[in-house]
């Protein structure tokens, strides 16, 4: 199983304003990979933490009936399991976020991640290259 980023779910659904430069494309063609995989049975899982930050990029570029319908999709990925996140959980994120030098959501998905046995991550943020124990897969 294997982690999905915040990132991953944006970069695949978002119609882009411009032309994307050629490692944009590589980009949207990765995530789109991905989710299809994911669609067609391989394991992964999310927090509803990292689908709220979805939910908060779709609802400022698209309409809200937009935004539910696509994220009523993804909630509804079989292979795909969303975890709830604890107040305790939060707070050791920023405890984590300021020892490992990362964004609060990232230090989440860390500490979910670690709590799961899960050390491979879907994501095209370069900051877990930083975490020895994380493996970050963008393909």
């Amino acid at each position: 199983m294997r982690f999905i980023d915040s990132n991953v779910f944006v970069h695949a659904i978002l119609k882009p304003s411009r032309k994307l430069a050629g490692h944009e494309k590589k980009i949207k063609e990765a995530a789109k990979a991905i989710l299809k995989r994911i669609e067609g049975g391989e394991k992964a899982e999310t927090t509803v933490v990292h689908l709220s930050e979805v939910a908060n990029i779709l609802e400022s570029r698209t309409t809200l009936e937009n935004s539910r319908q696509v994220l009523l999709a993804i909630t509804s990925i079989e292979g795909l399991a969303v975890a709830p996140v604890t107040g305790e959980q939060y707070r050791g994120a920023l405890q984590l976020s300021e020892l490992l030098n990362l964004g609060v959501n990232d230090a989440l998905a860390c500490l979910v991640m670690g709590e799961g046995h899960v050390d491979e991550i879907y994501s095209f943020d370069r900051h877990f290259d930083d975490v020895p124990q994380v493996k970050r897969i963008t393909f």
